[in-house]
């Protein structure tokens, strides 16, 4: 959003210094003017902020059709930085190796204390975050997706603008057959922040929350997993401020149009169940 030319710079340059042949890179100006940027990237410039995923969508297009032009999409965050030079190395491999693999989650670390986060394990039961797994979901802003991916799942949920964009996508993509890792080898370096520092966060939690479970789930499931929700929602004591946004935004999620539903198929929900987080958490 043009607020980061230092950071954003830094991650540029610890892209190009990956091992191996030269990630192509590309940025999105999302409804700010572009900076200066380095000879050969590919750019947007948008005039209006599409949110997260429309962004990152905007991003995939800039190398063709659901960016077909390329074999594998790495979204970064602007304010992220690749510590190691090994990174896209490791992700070459592991694509190569297992040709069912559709998304790497990386490891977010802070740059500080080297640190991650426990929210930033996409595991219920978070354990190690040095234990690599399959999970069921990844984080948007340290990723790599295979293109294969995105004519099968489709591209990430622009409506959704912030909050849960992610794990539309992984059901998605996880319902279409793809597989999803935890790399703990792969390290983008993130300041750790507070999600709750934006100010639509609550409302917009819940209003995807809902989205999320209308689009992609069951009927017989959507009262369970929402249910499970709105109790862990009430059990973490929100603001008064905060509840009445979530609240407010849980309303809006039933009453705003959130795109085409396709609920995911049974054997996807066992899918979810053994690799050790059922749709209903």
């Amino acid at each position: 959003m043009g607020n980061r030319p230092a950071e954003l710079n830094a991650l540029i340059d610890s892209v190009r210094a990956q091992q191996g042949p030269a990630v192509e890179l590309a940025v999105v100006a999302n409804g700010a003017p572009l900076p200066a940027l380095p000879a050969g990237v590919r750019t947007a410039e948008l005039p209006e902020n599409l949110g997260i995923p429309g962004g990152r969508n905007v991003g995939i297009e800039l190398f063709g059709p659901d960016g077909r032009d390329v074999d594998v999409v790495l979204f970064l965050d602007d304010d992220g930085l690749l510590p190691r030079t090994d990174s896209a190395a490791i992700l070459r491999e592991a694509f190569a190796a297992d040709p069912g693999l559709g998304i790497v989650s990386f490891r977010i670390a802070d740059p500080e204390t080297g640190t991650t986060q426990r929210r930033h394990v996409p595991r219920v039961r978070v354990g190690d975050p040095m234990r690599g797994s399959r999970v069921t979901t990844f984080l948007g802003g340290a990723c790599a997706v295979r293109t294969a991916v995105f004519p099968q799942a489709g591209q990430l949920p622009a409506e959704f603008f912030y909050a849960h964009e992610e794990t539309d996508l992984a059901w998605r993509a996880l319902d279409a057959g793809w597989s999803i890792d935890y790399r703990p080898d792969v390290v983008l370096n993130h300041p750790a922040t507070s999600p709750a520092r934006h100010a639509a966060y609550f409302h917009n939690v819940a209003r995807n929350r809902v989205w999320l479970a209308r689009r992609n789930l069951p009927a017989p499931i959507v009262p369970l997993y929402l249910g499970t929700w709105l109790l862990l929602t009430l059990a973490r004591r929100p603001s008064s401020d905060g509840l009445k946004a979530w609240l407010g935004g849980f309303r809006a999620g039933w009453s705003e149009p959130c795109g085409p539903r396709r609920p995911m198929r049974w054997s996807t929900v066992w899918r979810l169940t053994r690799l050790g987080r059922p749709p209903i958490i």
